[in-house]
């Protein structure tokens, strides 16, 4: 009999989901611990006196028309502020609030605390019981459980997608909602699903939820919509009655009563605009501007203060996109040949008075980044194959683009070039590079405003050094965020920005399902077996040194391929400011937040 009833408990425990249960967490982090306690009061890098009321006005180049975040139409014209990396979602709230001072750590907002197991086979959010929508009716599970299925039915990617890696979505008790995952989920996966927004079941209309939309919505956010005007300007008002002002995720933080977004057709009139006052805030991305533009009197004076914000983090790849979609940029040769025409040390030192590094590597100042780090012996058995497909300098560490005389026709670069472009079947005839068919070796530059434009000329003009005819093209906020969306240009200007913590968004960058996906980020058109594993690796890896030699095996490869033209990039965030708008001494691991600021003027 005791053996009977032991057999049946090993039967048990072998059936059993793994799982099933977990302790209540507060927090929950990508790799390793969340930073912060249980008991913790505020996020490190806010101040919690900070007081609330007053305004701020941002000031954005392009146009607006359209209030819903969530779907494919519009979704590069929807107005600033609705889902904001910059400047917060300031409508609706998601589950989990992520912490901008650590590399992937979210910490409860809607969700009061969180469960989960170790094989991240489950995730479920427990309901903070004070959540709340703006017209006070309670958040629910079933609010949650609506916002997944309407995004699955007429949402857009990523959101459209969230379901395809679960296998049940079930309300647990009264205020709890628990994802099971299938074989297609991985670990990354159940911080997406935490940080997506929810919507209000009862005040959203669904048959005409994938329709352009310009009625305010109602969210959990601590702003809602106060007024629009089409294209030109979009106001929030502070909701006083925010069910999360005390919670400590939230503390310090949407501290003005008022925000608006003003709207400018070009950069130049934006920046006018600053000077004159009407704009708070300016983030500077020309070194040549911030070393030379800033001579007005509101700095004179001090009414304008200029910031350098330091952060802790990876510099992204900024560079001239060959889009694969092209049949003539398919050929690897020829884009290793094209990519080092470009002139960076004459670029450098004519137009940007030498004010930026060489952009190597996409995590370059990071441990996550190729350069300085030769493939070890993990690396290397997750590579396999996929090894022999990467430039051996690339594999040790100490590959580096050539560096120029900075005349713009260095001759020994340019003759490097030249052998991969004949290897890549082109010569030089009559002054112009041919095909062996005799076809000009021709494309387009599209670029968005003046200082790419500018950037894109000097490039134009040493390709025309080899015989290689660039066009380039400026066309406006519109013409260029539709062209974007649907990858109508042979050459575009993209930046890819890079965390501690890369994940999913890769997927979206270079995965073989975005290829084809209206609206992806995968501006370079790749579909690569080898591209999707190494990504795969990333979004599985469990520990840190997995972590690591996955995503160097990554940068390794994307580098090697050529996919683009990388360019330059400063170790530095720059933020000019009126002297009216206040902001924390501590500046989080990502670098100056937006949010935690407010209006020193407030009695």
């Amino acid at each position: 009999m005791r053996a009977l009833v032991l057999g049946l408990a090993l039967l048990a425990a072998a059936i059993a989901p793994r799982g099933a249960s977990a302790d209540p967490v507060h927090a929950i982090a990508m790799h390793g611990a969340p930073a912060l306690p249980a008991d913790f009061k505020a996020f490190p890098y806010v101040n919690p006196a900070a007081k609330k009321g007053g305004h701020v006005a941002y000031g954005v180049v392009g146009t607006f028309d359209n209030l819903n975040p969530f779907i494919l139409k519009s979704m590069r014209t929807t107005a600033r502020g609705m889902l904001d990396p910059e400047y917060g979602n300031l409508v609706y709230d998601s589950l989990m609030s992520r912490s901008r001072d650590e590399p992937f750590s979210l910490y409860g907002l809607l969700a009061e605390t969180v469960e989960w197991d170790e094989d991240r086979t489950f995730i479920q959010f427990n309901l903070n019981p004070k959540a709340k929508w703006a017209d006070g009716q309670p958040v629910t599970p079933e609010d949650v459980i609506f916002t997944f299925e309407l995004f699955r039915d007429k949402g857009r990617v990523p959101f459209s997608t969230r379901l395809d890696k679960v296998s049940k979505m079930e309300k647990v008790g009264e205020r709890s909602v628990r994802f099971t995952f299938n074989e297609k989920s991985d670990r990354e996966f159940p911080l997406l699903i935490a940080m997506t927004p929810i919507l209000p079941k009862h005040a959203t209309k669904v048959d005409t939820f994938d329709q352009t939309t310009l009625e305010f919505p109602l969210g959990s956010g601590p702003y809602r919509v106060k007024s629009v005007s089409t294209g030109q300007r979009i106001v929030y008002q502070r909701n006083p009655d925010y069910w999360a002002k005390d919670l400590p995720s939230k503390v310090g933080m949407d501290n003005y009563d008022e925000i608006s977004v003003e709207y400018f057709l070009q950069d130049s009139t934006l920046f006018e605009a600053f000077k004159k006052g009407e704009i708070d805030l300016y983030p500077e991305g020309s070194p040549t501007r911030w070393s030379r533009s800033y001579t007005f009197p509101a700095v004179s004076s001090g009414e304008v203060i200029k910031d350098t914000f330091t952060p802790k983090t990876p510099s992204g790849m900024l560079g001239f996109v060959f889009n694969l979609r092209r049949p003539i940029f398919q050929d690897m040769k020829l884009r290793q040949g094209l990519a080092l025409v470009f002139d960076f040390e004459w670029a450098n030192k004519n137009l940007f008075d030498n004010a930026y590094t060489r952009t190597q590597s996409f995590w370059q100042n990071s441990t996550l980044s190729y350069l300085g780090n030769p493939a070890d012996d993990r690396e290397l058995a997750l590579l396999g194959d996929i090894r022999n497909r990467i430039n051996p300098a690339i594999l040790d560490g100490s590959y580096r683009l050539p560096v120029t005389d900075a005349s713009g026709r260095d001759r020994n670069v340019l003759r490097e070039a030249v052998t991969l472009l004949r290897e890549a079947g082109y010569s030089i005839k009559d002054g112009k590079m041919v095909s062996a068919e005799g076809r000009p070796l021709s494309f387009e530059i599209m670029t968005q405003n003046d200082s790419q434009e500018k950037m894109a000329l000097a490039y134009q003009r040493s390709l025309a050094a080899l015989g290689v005819e660039a066009n380039v093209r400026t066309v406006d906020d519109s013409q260029y965020q539709q062209r974007s969306q649907s990858f109508d240009y042979d050459v575009i200007i993209k930046s890819y920005p890079s965390s501690l913590s890369p994940g999913i968004e890769q997927v979206g960058r270079w995965s073989s399902v975005s290829r084809d996906r209206p609206g992806s980020d995968n501006f370079a058109g790749v579909a690569d077996k080898d591209v999707d594993t190494l990504v795969n690796a990333i979004l599985q890896a469990r520990t840190i040194e997995d972590f690591t030699a996955a995503v160097r095996a990554h940068d390794r490869l994307l580098v090697s391929n050529t996919f683009l033209v990388p360019l330059y990039h400063v170790p530095a965030q720059w933020v000019a400011r009126h002297k009216r708008i206040g902001r924390p001494s501590t500046v989080p691991l990502y670098g100056y937040s937006l949010s935690t600021w407010w209006d020193q003027s407030v009695q």
